[in-house]
């Protein structure tokens, strides 16, 4: 049992310490920031196409046919 509970232990301190996990997390953020962004300045440069733009895509994903 003693033996069990140091590779429970020692598996679990292995993991605390993995940082890939966490680098994956920071690039995921950095991703949706800069999508949050190019959003926000498409609105700003033309409201109108971009609006336009977004509901054909929500239609394209909604329904069967894209037009």
């Amino acid at each position: 049992m003693n033996k069990f509970l140091s590779t429970v232990s020692n598996s679990i301190r292995s993991f605390a310490k993995d940082e890939e996990g966490a680098q994956v997390v920071e690039y995921a953020l950095i991703i949706a920031v800069v999508s949050i962004a190019l959003v926000i300045a498409l609105q700003a440069l033309g409201g109108g196409s971009f609006t336009s733009f977004i509901a054909r895509v929500n239609s394209c994903l909604t329904t069967a046919t894209c037009v």
